[in-house]
């Protein structure tokens, strides 16, 4: 049996040992996968929000309110929508209220409140209708995405119930987004009602003329009101927000260290009795001349064997949960994102922990005498 083969078998000699310790670290590698693409969902989606309708860049409140906005900033007074837009270079400006209310079976639905009498309309948002009209100012009628009438099971004319108000559904709108296309649209004046936050928005979308510098827009925004207002092409640049997306980040490398304490000590265990139980296996391996850097290495590489393997289980059922949770609606709009960054901290987890793991097993294996380890029954 060649040395490779040796290092994919031995590692699954004793099958419920090698069962419990790939599951105990693929735990482990699991949860860091659903952070990670919890994470960067939650990324793109903010990031989507704040771009809609190809605004050049958004604008939100200096302020910082957990109960305002979804970006952790306080909303903004409609007077800003006139002061942005005397700003040379800028071209038009949407105020847009964007609310997370629970409606029917979305415990997250995001609702937005455009003004129907604004420039800034299904076109400019990348929309189109599909069925049904625009919606009218301050009249309680609903835009709704093509996924989130077939989730919620609904059609044009039907009514749904926001905050003990009915909304009556007037039209459907397709971006080819899925992240718009599960959202639904209303006047800003409805939202605000809804709220309770008249006279305010969430965000203003802010739209350069052709040929103007969007940098030397947002500078002059910057320089003027700078101590009020906040310039912000990413969520990353929202303080709040980003701060949650931070703190998810350092649970998830706080899992990671986690994981590499337990599933070290997990390897540990595993391979100190894989060891000792072919004690004289190993003698019989040195006595026909194998050195102690192979057998060094057949140990560790058998150590990372193991991990690699929880690596890919625990990956697996990382996505596999995530993915029957976004099934189940669970996240809202919300979908979890799986990027290289992701991975890669789950499976150099899994090799750190390999390689803590199998170091002193192996250490001790190739210290092993040959004559005492042929002379172990």
């Amino acid at each position: 049996m060649s040395f490779i083969s040796l290092i994919f078998k031995n590692p699954f000699r004793n099958k419920s040992r090698a069962f419990l310790a790939i599951i105990g670290i693929g735990i482990g590698i699991a949860t860091i996968v659903a952070l990670g693409a919890i994470t960067a969902g939650l990324t793109q989606t903010m990031d989507e929000t704040l771009s809609v309708g190809g605004a050049d860049f958004s604008i939100l409140s200096k302020e910082s309110d957990a109960t305002g906005t979804p970006y952790g900033t306080a909303t903004l007074d409609e007077a800003w929508l006139n002061k942005i837009k005397n700003i040379n270079g800028v071209k038009n400006v949407e105020g847009v209220y964007i609310g997370m209310i629970p409606i029917e079976n979305n415990p997250f639905a995001m609702l937005i409140g455009i003004d129907p009498n604004n420039e800034f309309n299904l076109s400019s948002m990348k929309m189109a209708l599909t069925k049904g009209r625009m919606i009218k100012d301050d009249s309680k009628e609903l835009l709704i995405g093509k996924l989130a009438i077939e989730d919620l099971n609904k059609s044009v004319g039907d009514k749904i119930t926001i905050e003990d108000e009915d909304f009556i559904i007037v039209g459907v709108f397709e971006s080819g987004d899925p992240h718009l296309d599960s959202e639904l649209l209303t006047s800003i004046k409805d939202v605000q009602n809804l709220v309770d936050d008249g006279g305010k928005v969430s965000v203003i979308y802010v739209y350069v003329e052709s040929g103007v510098n969007v940098e030397e827009v947002t500078k002059q925004i910057d320089d003027k009101y700078g101590d009020n207002l906040t310039t912000v092409t990413s969520i990353t640049d929202v303080e709040m927000a980003a701060e949650s997306l931070d703190m998810i980040n350092a649970a998830s490398w706080g899992i990671s260290l986690l994981a590499i304490v337990i599933g070290g000590i997990g390897i540990i265990n595993t391979m100190v009795m894989s060891v000792y139980e072919r004690t004289r296996e190993i003698g019989v391996l040195k006595a026909v001349g194998w050195k102690k850097t192979r057998i060094l290495g057949m140990i560790m590489g058998e150590s990372l064997v193991l991990t690699l393997t929880a690596g890919i289980i625990g990956s697996l059922i990382g996505i596999g949960g995530l993915e029957l949770l976004t099934y189940l609606e669970v996240f809202g709009i919300m979908t979890p994102v799986y990027n290289i960054e992701t991975f890669t901290q789950a499976f150099g987890v899994a090799i750190v922990v390999g390689l803590i793991g199998g170091f002193y097993p192996a250490a001790r294996a190739s210290r092993l005498p040959p004559t005492e380890a042929l002379r172990y029954e």
